[in-house]
């Protein structure tokens, strides 16, 4: 994991070597001041030479707005290389993101996900510029005074020094405890996204069944762990800094006591004890900054250990050797002894499932609800992979298909259609990202519902709202249909598209998925059985997999489930 942090600084090597630098030798700098005092108290104010006192004093002038650039340099750039690298490291998981399969999405929560992406990855950055400059001022400070104080009084330097490290051993004590307390915060941070996240996405249906209490509440226990968790670390911050405050008192009064008492006994003088008193004032801003370093160290741990366990999620979705292109796909598809289930526990929806559709083939798959409709559909794109078995499109296994071309080639519409927040424009333009406006309004016309968008005020520009809020069911199915009109797949997918929609907006999308489906292969998953009437063949689910199979006379003839559905 440390590998996989340290690797993000690879591209921003110059900022990282000049913040570096810069920080070495503003500690530098700080190192000198008490030394050009002591000197100044010891030699020129005894001699009365107040011309040097003068040269030291534009020195330091000038070594200060060297530092002042230096200082502003850290802070800026020091700042910015933070940025970056918190910005590589969304740009990455976002990509992950993108990457992963149906299933991570079925077991992780968006509004953790989201918390992921954004607050853990600013504490990251945080961490990425702060503590290895901390670190390193750090050392310097302590290395530079060490020395120079040891020249001093070696015996009370390492008295005092000795003090330091105990003070240094407590933080990272305490750390452990910050630690925990700061991963049950975010973890907690995560679930009152995800709450906040999954209400407002729901806010209509809230409001509909009059149920904005039982959210609230539902909210209060989500938000009262979260301040719990909080309460926690606060506690255990409170400790560590009022502890790490006692030491340094500690420190002062051990230098106030042990420092007049070597002086008493001729020892050091009272320049040397001065200097000493400047040097741990000096001493306790690179000790607070690392008492800081230890608590930003925490929060940007926990949020990398988030970071790091999704990057090392591996895909499902695996292609198998030898890999091809699916290029200029027939269409056939068949099911061979396919078994499916949903995660370890749950129902097998398929079970030694075997279908053959031609190319060209237009089908209907019909029966109760959880007997495998849907699944066969997600199966065919590979949203998911069956347990056992194989699924071929012209003759060859999917598996080895390359996915990008393996979902070019299908083509997708849903119950539920997903609209982008953005234009109709845009949200049609998601089937093919290279096609022009005309190809958009020929893809419109095909779906019946360019006559539609003519009518709005601001046409294909208009906004369609959060999940397409402004838009009917019946006008996102058909912008969705207008998406494969863009896409042109050859296997087509409706899964149950119209079983929400009035007779006339289902007439209207009927039709332009007729056209769709021309020289295609496709199947239609479907609640109301008018949808598959016309097609080639109907398969009739059940628990045990396929019961009917024939086309709608066929069916009828026969009597069975099929005739009794129809007769409902």
């Amino acid at each position: 994991m440390v590998r996989k942090f340290i690797s993000y600084y690879k591209n921003h090597k110059k900022v990282f070597y000049l913040d570096m630098i810069s920080a070495f030798l503003m500690s530098g700098i700080d190192l000198l001041y008490p030394i050009a005092l002591r000197v100044m108290l010891n030699d020129y104010i005894p001699d009365g030479n107040m011309k040097y006192i003068i040269y030291l004093g534009l020195a330091l002038l000038l070594i200060y707005i060297i530092r002042a650039r230096l200082s502003f340099y850290v802070t800026y750039n020091g700042h910015m290389m933070g940025v970056f690298i918190e910005r590589d490291m969304r740009h990455d998981l976002f990509e992950k993101y993108e990457e992963l399969d149906y299933e991570f999405y079925d077991d992780n929560q968006t509004g953790v996900l989201m918390s992921y992406i954004t607050n853990h990855l600013h504490d990251i950055s945080e961490m990425a510029h702060h503590v290895p400059e901390d670190m390193f001022i750090s050392g310097i400070m302590f290395l530079g005074s060490f020395i120079f104080l040891a020249t001093i009084s070696l015996v009370l330097t390492i008295i005092i020094f000795s003090f330091v490290i105990i003070i240094v051993w407590f933080s990272w004590w305490r750390r452990k405890k910050m630690l925990e307390a700061q991963r049950k915060v975010r973890k907690s941070h995560g679930e009152l996204n995800s709450k906040i996240e999954n209400s407002l996405s729901g806010i209509r249906l809230t409001k509909a069944y009059n149920n904005e209490n039982y959210e609230l509440n539902r909210f209060t226990d989500v938000n009262h762990h979260y301040a719990n968790s909080r309460k926690l670390s606060y506690f255990q911050m409170g400790i560590f800094h009022v502890g790490n405050q006692f030491f340094l008192n500690m420190l002062n009064l051990l230098l106030l006591v042990v420092g007049g008492l070597f002086v008493f006994y001729d020892y050091i003088d009272y320049v040397d004890l001065f200097t000493y008193y400047l040097y741990i004032s000096f001493l306790t801003r690179p000790i607070n900054r690392l008492i800081a370093m230890i608590e930003q160290i925490q929060n940007g741990v926990s949020g990398f250990e988030k970071f790091y366990q999704v990057m090392q999620v591996d895909k499902k979705i695996k292609v198998l050797d030898p890999v091809v292109p699916l290029e200029n796909p027939k269409g056939h598809i068949t099911f061979n002894n396919v078994d499916f289930h949903y995660g370890k526990d749950a129902h097998q929806v398929l079970h030694k499932f075997n279908l053959a559709i031609k190319a060209g083939e237009k089908i209907g798959l019909i029966g109760e609800t959880g007997v495998g409709k849907s699944t066969i559909s997600k199966l065919i794109p590979r949203f998911y992979d069956p347990i056992a078995g194989e699924i071929l499109i012209d003759g060859k296994d999917i598996k080895h298909y390359d996915v990008s071309s393996l979902r070019k080639a299908i083509g997708h519409v849903q119950q539920d259609v997903f609209i982008f927040y953005g234009t109709i424009r845009e949200n049609i333009l998601y089937g093919n990202l290279e096609a022009t406006d005309e190809d958009v309004i020929e893809a419109a016309k095909k779906a019946r519902v360019h006559d539609y968008i003519m009518t709005l005020e601001n046409a294909y520009d208009t906004i369609a709202g959060e999940k397409g809020v402004k838009l009917s069911g019946g006008q996102k199915q058909r912008i969705a249909i207008a998406r494969l009109f863009l896409k042109k797949p050859k296997i087509v997918i409706l899964d149950e598209a119209t079983s929400a929609l009035d007779n006339v907006t289902e007439r209207l999308i009927q039709e332009a998925f007729d056209e769709l489906i021309k020289d295609k292969t496709a199947i239609i998953i479907a609640h109301r059985l008018s949808t598959v009437k016309s097609v080639d063949r109907i398969i009739v689910l059940g628990d045990e997999g396929i019961v009917e199979m024939g086309n709608h006379e066929e069916l009828m003839n026969l009597k069975g489930i099929y005739y009794s559905l129809m007769n409902e």
